[in-house]
């Protein structure tokens, strides 16, 4: 199903897109009210998700507008602005349903279920076609009465024909339905998706073809087995759900488990990227209130303020930062207006924005998780390893799902790599399994075990091919698999090697001392190096650096720059004056990567420099290479120069 997401929020845009995208949406994306009134406009969706304050055109005049066409798509108003008056303006424009933020991703993805099932002319059935079964509720296929696994857009292909049974698709028809504006994919992936959708329920076990060829004209449903040309549709009722009295069907552990830690995985990834824009927009803020004219602020600026502030509102309160919104909210309520601001305002908005800066200083938690105050750094659990396995092969992957949890070990299943590029990984893989699925390895599998050996360069790659044969062997060998196994063998086999290519905890035994006053950066760091047998120690308050690293005695340091009191330079260079310490393997760790930065940063004595964001392959290598030069360094070469 598609959805057209009105926000100009880019960090609320950013999230939202990616938590509709993992749960099988299409999206398009409208910065401004009047290009999403021109996109609802021009286009079908299936749902339009919008917010309040837009440029250009406002959501509510937007909704009013579109109502006024004629436009029935149900809409869903998402925004800041959650008093009674607004929610009842809102209601009254013709929207579906009014959420204010924050609110958490299970509960909008509920209501928008429900809000697509409201808005469909078979809102609560299972369709189907002969023995083939769709569930729209707990988006599950079945074909007599068995899981068939399909990928997201083979999901939505046939779901919209069996939604509409007695309607012809073009190719063009299809590309509209199926993908966003953002992409431009050539009519070919239409026809590639089809023979996709094709062998996937051929292995399944279905001999019928369901999708008929109309040459010249698209794809139309065939006619199904009992002669109806119409899908079938069974009566299905569901126990209760958040939001319209209807849940969705309990999952089996395995697949909750799945699914909960893809969505961990990606919100993690999505919170950085907006923790590291928050000091930029912050700035912004700040300097847009600021004004030379005492107790005035000029009418530009307060809107700028206002606007930025209602965005903050928002995006915070996604990412958890629950006080901070609350705050922003003040600031946007006391910009509002015309009238001057005098003396006790202007005192006011300075006291609210300091205390906006304190408040997003505390890392982003869910409300279940321990706070990094809660637990030592270096006591963290580490997660069990991941193994990631790249095949077409659906009973291998299943096979594989199973076997895992008797070794401990987590598996993620994709079927080719530019997938598990769009879907955002939770994390590094420690293991990945290639299936090589030619008799002789054709090129394409080739430049991907070469191509996953240079983007993971400590990540072992096991060849998983159809035959053992000697040329197989030094191809798969000469790009840098670690092992080399067939199909063939047993998946409790298969795990057996993977055990072997796991990176031994006591190998290394080594100390490390981050020095970072971000909290987050100390929860990301220990998650990457504790697997590979690395103790990590995480400070954030660099005053006490020389009492902790006496006592860590650490084998290498790891130093933030942008630190209150003393930044990583000053700490670099204290370390290289001392005679017990001078020669401790130093990394940097910096958002700056100009050349004039980079010479200050070697010139205090610093060994490497990595840049912010951290790619976990990237630093693992630089960490544990220096760390094992350092340990083979003679006794003469580690003592200083008088």
């Amino acid at each position: 199903m598609k959805i057209l997401l009105v926000e100009d929020d880019p960090s609320t845009v950013e999230f939202l897109s990616a938590i509709l995208m993992a749960h099988r949406y299409a999206v398009d994306i409208a910065t401004d009210g009047q290009t999403g009134f021109d996109l609802a406009s021009l286009w079908t969706y299936d749902l339009i998700l919008l917010d309040v304050e837009l440029p250009k055109l406002d959501g509510v005049t937007l909704c009013h507008r579109l109502r006024s066409q004629g436009n029935n798509t149900p809409i869903l108003i998402l925004t800041a602005k959650g008093s009674n008056t607004d929610m009842v303006a809102g209601l009254d424009a013709g929207a579906d349903d009014y959420v204010a933020k924050p609110c958490e991703p299970s509960q909008l993805l509920a209501r928008i279920r429900a809000l697509l099932r409201r808005g469909s002319d078979i809102p609560t059935t299972v369709l189907t076609w002969g023995e083939l079964c769709l569930d729209p509720v707990s988006a599950k296929v079945t074909y007599r009465n068995q899981n068939v696994a399909l990928r997201s857009k083979e999901y939505n292909l046939l779901e919209l024909f069996l939604r509409h049974p007695q309607r012809v698709f073009s190719r063009s028809a299809i590309l509209d339905h199926l993908w966003s504006a953002d992409d431009f994919p050539t009519e070919n992936a239409v026809t590639n998706l089809i023979k996709d959708l094709r062998r996937r329920l051929a292995s399944a076990g279905m001999s019928e073809n369901l999708i008929e060829t109309l040459y010249g004209l698209g794809y139309r449903l065939r006619m199904s087995p009992n002669g109806q040309l119409e899908a079938g549709r069974k009566e299905q009722v569901h126990e209760g759900e958040p939001g319209d009295g209807a849940v969705e069907p309990v999952r089996d552990k395995r697949e909750e488990q799945e699914i909960v830690g893809k969505e961990d995985g990606l919100f993690e990834q999505l919170a950085e990227r907006f923790r590291s824009s928050l000091d930029q927009r912050l700035a912004l803020l700040e300097s847009a209130i600021t004004t030379p004219q005492a107790g005035e602020l000029p009418r530009s600026q307060r809107q700028q303020a206002r606007e930025e502030a209602h965005r903050l509102a928002g995006s915070l309160g996604i990412y958890g930062y629950t006080k901070a919104s609350e705050l922003a909210r003040a600031i946007e309520h006391l910009l509002l207006g015309e009238a001057a601001l005098g003396e006790p305002q202007s005192t006011r908005l300075a006291q609210l924005l300091t205390d906006l800066k304190q408040a997003i200083v505390k890392p982003i938690q869910s409300a279940s998780s321990p706070t990094p105050e809660s637990l030592p750094a270096s006591n963290l659990p580490a997660p069990a390893p991941l193994v990631l396995v790249i095949s077409e092969d659906d009973a291998l992957a299943e096979a594989l799902h199973q076997e895992a949890m008797n070794w401990s070990l987590r598996v993620e299943t994709v079927p080719d790599w530019s997938v598990a590029q769009q879907q955002l990984l939770p994390e590094t893989p420690t293991v990945i399994l290639l299936e090589l699925r030619a008799a002789v390895p054709d090129e394409a599998g080739l430049d991907l075990l070469r191509a996953l050996k240079q983007q993971f360069p400590t990540v072992p790659v096991a060849a998983l091919a159809e035959q053992d044969n000697l040329v197989n062997r030094i191809a798969a060998s000469r790009l840098g698999s670690t092992r080399y196994l067939t199909k063939s063998t047993s998946p409790n086999q298969i795990f057996k090697q993977v055990v072997q290519l796991l990176p031994q905890p006591t190998a290394l035994q080594a100390r490390v001392l981050l020095v970072d006053d971000d909290r987050m950066m100390h929860s990301i760091v220990t998650k990457l190096l504790q697997p590979w047998g690395l103790q990590v120690t995480c400070l954030s308050e660099p005053e006490q650096f020389w009492d902790v690293l006496i006592k860590t005695d650490p084998d290498l340091l790891l130093l933030d720059v942008e630190m209150p009191t003393f930044n990583g330079i000053e700490l670099c260079r204290v370390v290289r004056q001392d005679a017990q310490y001078g020669n401790l393997p130093i990394l940097i760790v910096t958002a700056y990567s100009d050349m004039e930065y980079m010479q200050q940063v070697f010139e205090a004595g610093a060994d490497d420099l990595i840049t912010k964001p951290i790619v976990g392959p990237e630093l693992v290598t630089r960490v544990i290479s220096r760390i094992e030069r350092w340990r083979h360094l003679t006794p003469s070469e580690l003592r200083l120069d008088p």
